[in-house]
């Protein structure tokens, strides 16, 4: 039997666990609450930046751009996003549930956060970078991360390029996906709105490219792949903040749970005892 000082020392120590998921609550909670706001505010910029580049590259007639050149795949790099920390659910693992599809011979990674790492050094894959970015992730660490992808495939040391990351839809719900990033082209697994599948625009806008769209492509396309980049960093980070919250939370409820049933299990032996010594009372003095 469970002795009432061994229940004592138990709801002491969980107690102490409670403040501590209790107080790791309250700080993702306010991290939270900006890490959304960013992520949502991109998103409408992104789309009208994704829908121009489609329309113009679909209007640039026998353009080309080593950008939008598609080959055999020999060589595939993946962007693995990722948190920096754990205590955030299944968010991680999600995200490393994709990346373990890809065939380790012919990928190799680029990470950001520290778990993406350290996941790529423990299954031996083979990791070129990694770059940190913080809980306000900053266009300069999305430009560092879109600028060596450009680069490995431009001088064809890659074949195509891959993004794997969280995409935040609420507090309660992150998208664990794979994004086509290089070459170029459609957004495949993804819907955009305004923008179908198979890339033709619906919107109602009509779109005029001075001087031409291949001048507009041209430019664009080095400030879309930053932007990309940016936004998928901001949806990492959301997603990250707010699975942490929830987590938190669940912690600190599953403690007061454990707290009140151990509790009643302490109140009922102390009861028993108290019982037991009355009635040993009752009987020495008959």
């Amino acid at each position: 039997m469970v002795s009432e000082r061994t229940l004592r020392r138990r709801m002491r120590s969980i107690r102490s666990t409670a403040q501590i998921t209790n107080a790791m609550q309250m700080v993702a909670a306010s991290k939270m609450r900006k890490a959304q706001q960013l992520a949502v505010e991109v998103r409408p910029f992104v789309r009208l930046f994704y829908r121009i580049q489609r329309v113009a590259t679909t209007h640039a007639d026998d353009f080309t751009h080593p950008l939008l050149e598609v080959r055999p795949v020999r060589t595939r790099a993946v962007i693995l996003v990722a948190a920096d920390k754990g205590l955030c659910g299944a968010l991680n693992a999600n995200v490393f549930r994709i990346a373990a599809q890809y065939d380790t011979a012919s990928t190799v990674f680029l990470t950001a956060g520290r778990k993406a790492s350290q996941f790529v050094a423990q299954t031996r894959r083979r990791l070129i970078a990694e770059f940190p970015y913080g809980d306000t992730p900053q266009l300069s660490e999305s430009r560092a991360i879109a600028a060596l992808s450009r680069d490995l495939f431009q001088k064809g040391e890659v074949d195509a390029v891959d993004v794997i990351a969280s995409r935040f839809i609420n507090t309660l719900t992150q998208q664990a996906m794979a994004l086509p990033f290089l070459p170029m082209g459609d957004i495949t697994g993804l819907q955009i709105p305004g923008m179908p599948a198979g890339g033709a625009d619906e919107s109602p806008l009509d779109f005029v490219f001075e001087p031409d769209a291949a001048d507009i492509v041209t430019y664009a396309i080095g400030h879309y792949l930053n932007v990309f980049i940016h936004a998928v960093l901001l949806n990492s980070k959301a997603s990250e903040q707010s699975a942490r919250m929830v987590s938190m939370q669940k912690a600190t409820d599953s403690a007061d749970e454990m707290i009140r049933s151990i509790t009643l299990e302490y109140n009922k032996l102390r009861q028993g005892r108290i019982t037991q010594e009355l009635l040993e009372i009752a009987g020495g003095a008959a």
